[in-house]
């Protein structure tokens, strides 16, 4: 009978593999890429296996499930991402307890995170989430607008802003497309950041794309399948 501590170390190791080798085509350092295993639905138990095996870096759609994790796993050091979409009043428990928030694409919730940092933990680190596909089912600022509301974010106290996050449309056709589009966004918009436009982060490429979203110059890439296997 397979071992499913085992079972996910090999996994997370196959996923790795991969990584690499999409990074060596790019002509990248594998070290560029960061892995984010995304652990929503997951129990902490998994996700203990997953630190176990040397990831770091988790990502988490739902808040009370994720706190639960959080909590239970105090004492592991771990980075949690919030990639989920964010109201009004969830926004200080992110602000608490979360190190990364990927998601951000209105300037009220980026206020409010930002006056709901705690004092004794560093910026909170912020991704802007931008609709490059223009697709009326998905969150995110509109790219024409991503500029202006960067602008404001950036100058929030409590915050860091990183870069931007997509996930667009599958394209069969040319599926590096909207990475290099949100690619070319973001070096727009740090050149209009002048000095305080320091984005040194792209969140782009899932399980089915993130050769494509490397090759663009993906930052972080958000996995989670491949690593925990099928949801039961």
């Amino acid at each position: 009978m397979s071992d499913p501590i085992t079972d996910l170390s090999h996994r997370l190791g196959r996923v790795r593999d991969a990584l690499g080798e999409a990074c060596d085509h790019a002509g990248r350092a594998r070290d560029s890429v960061t892995l984010m295993a995304v652990s929503k639905t997951r129990p902490a138990d998994a996700v203990r296996a997953a630190a176990a095996a040397g990831q770091r870096d988790f990502g988490e759609n739902y808040l009370q499930e994720a706190l639960e994790k959080i909590s239970a796993l105090r004492g592991e050091p771990l980075v949690w991402h919030f990639i989920g979409p964010i109201q009004s009043n969830k926004t200080r428990d992110i602000a608490s307890h979360f190190d990364w928030v990927h998601s951000v694409d209105r300037l009220k919730i980026a206020r409010r995170l930002s006056s709901q940092r705690p004092e004794d933990r560093p910026p909170l680190n912020i991704c802007l989430q931008v609709n490059i596909s223009g697709e009326a089912s998905k969150s995110g600022v509109a790219p024409a607008e991503a500029a202006a509301l960067a602008g404001e974010i950036a100058r929030l106290p409590g915050l860091r802003l990183r870069g931007l996050m997509a996930i667009p449309e599958p394209d069969s056709a040319t599926p590096g497309a909207p990475f290099a589009a949100l690619r070319e966004l973001q070096a727009e918009i740090a050149r209009g950041l002048g000095a305080s436009g320091e984005l040194d982060t792209l969140s782009m490429g899932m399980s089915d794309d993130f050769p494509a979203a490397i090759a663009e110059g993906a930052t972080i890439v958000r996995i989670g399948t491949a690593i925990f296997g099928p949801r039961e």
